[in-house]
């Protein structure tokens, strides 16, 4: 058996911190770990950027997602790659475009809590989006103090555009094995949502009382669920 190198890819208004606890869990338990900046600029050249970081890893891989990164995950492409975890994370299907499968949570509210703003590119200025900072605890982090959600808000990083209007391509869990937690008060990708395409991917899949942000709030029973995909990916290298 040969133990896969854990990669953890963070969402939209995140970064690798995100993932604090439950690095430090499967650290604990023994596995290399990596958690790299997601670039959140749009589904294609984000999961092109993660197949690059992927190629340079020896080994198998454990791909792991949260939030938009699930949609990253899905897209990326590398041969080393033994399974995929979504974490409270978007599974999308091949054509599917993630501005309008989001519309359809009924449980989602981050819509109307996105501020718009704009960064430089070479042409016309690009436009990106925030989450409201009064808005952020009840969409992303109902589950934390509210001192460590203004924290988590003041240090968000944007997503562009393009993120919500991408195509997404074929995607991996269609062929590699899958696992998914749902956090059942997710606001901000929708419990209902994430709930579905888990279940449309045959993801093995463990339901937690917690908000969008469950691997803040509930690090131990993330790790262990990805600990479980770990080593079911292990028996299968």
């Amino acid at each position: 058996m040969t133990r896969p190198t854990i990669v953890l890819v963070h969402g939209a208004f995140a970064d690798g911190s995100s993932w604090s606890g439950v690095i430090q869990r499967l650290q604990i338990k023994g596995y290399a770990v990596e958690a790299p900046a997601n670039p959140l600029r749009g589904v294609t050249s984000d999961a092109a950027y993660l197949s690059s970081v992927l190629a340079q890893i020896e080994g198998p891989v454990l791909l792991v997602g949260h939030s938009y990164g699930g949609a990253v995950i899905s897209n990326a492409d590398a041969p080393n790659v033994v399974g995929l975890v979504f974490v409270a994370a978007f599974a999308p299907d091949g054509d599917e475009v993630l501005g309008d499968v989001t519309a359809t949570s009924e449980d989602s509210i981050l819509m109307p809590a996105l501020m718009q703003r704009t960064y430089p590119t070479d042409d016309e200025p690009g436009v990106e989006f925030v989450v409201d900072l009064g808005r952020f605890r009840e969409t992303f982090a109902a589950d934390l103090p509210a001192e460590r959600a203004a924290v988590l808000a003041a240090a968000q990083r944007p997503i562009a555009a393009s993120a919500f209007s991408d195509v997404c391509g074929k995607p991996a869990w269609r062929s590699l094995p899958s696992w998914a937690v749902v956090a059942a008060g997710d606001k901000a990708a929708g419990a209902d949502l994430v709930r579905s395409m888990a279940e449309r991917a045959s993801a093995d899949t463990v339901e937690l009382e917690g908000s969008h942000l469950v691997m803040v709030s509930q690090p131990q029973a993330v790790a262990d669920h990805i600990v479980k995909a770990a080593e079911a990916a292990s028996g299968a290298t």
